[in-house]
C-alpha cells in the first residue's frame, strides 16, 4: 500500500505548515537544545516579571522558577518558533500576590530564534484574564 499523495514522510515542517525546501537551498537553523535562562515581562490587566530556567530539547519544554514549573512543547522553522506551555505552582508564596498564583495557567507563544537566543510574545490564560507576555531566552549550556 503506498502513502497518500500529500504524505510528507519525515520532512521537517515550518510553523506555517509548509515543508522545508528539500533541495537544502535554505540552511535551517534549529532551536538549540540546552539549558536556557529566561526573563518574562507580563502586562495588561495584571502585570509582573519573572526569571527562571528552561530546558528546550527536541520540541519539549521543561523549566521553572522559585514558585512555578513549566511543561510544554514547541515547533520551529526558518527562524520562527511557536509553542504552548502549562504553568503549575509548586511552592506557596505567603504575603506575595503572584499573577499566576494558585492556578494552572495555559500559555501560547510565537517568536524568533537565532544564535543562542530566543524571543517570544505570548498570552497566558489566567482565570478570566488574558495576560500578554514577552520573554527572552538565553542559551547557557548547549545540550
Amino acid at each position: 500500500m503506498s502513502p497518500p499523495d500529500d504524505y510528507m514522510g519525515d520532512a521537517t515542517v515550518d510553523v506555517a505548515g509548509a515543508p522545508d525546501d528539500p533541495s537544502g537551498a535554505e540552511l535551517e537553523t534549529r532551536v538549540a537544545n540546552g539549558l536556557y535562562t529566561l526573563g518574562i515581562d507580563m502586562s495588561g490587566a495584571k502585570s509582573g516579571h519573572a526569571t527562571g530556567v528552561a530546558v528546550l530539547h527536541d520540541g519539549r519544554i521543561l523549566g521553572g522558577d522559585s514558585f512555578f514549573y513549566y511543561t510544554g512543547s514547541y515547533s520551529f522553522g526558518r527562524g520562527k518558533w511557536r509553542g504552548e506551555m502549562i504553568v503549575h505552582q509548586h511552592t506557596d508564596a505567603p504575603g506575595l500576590n503572584l499573577v499566576f498564583g494558585g492556578r494552572e495557567v495555559t500559555c501560547g507563544f510565537t517568536g524568533t530564534y537565532a544564535d543562542g537566543f530566543a524571543d517570544i510574545d505570548g498570552t497566558a490564560l489566567v482565570g478570566r484574564y488574558s495576560i500578554p507576555f514577552r520573554a527572552r531566552l538565553t542559551l547557557r549550556s548547549p545540550g
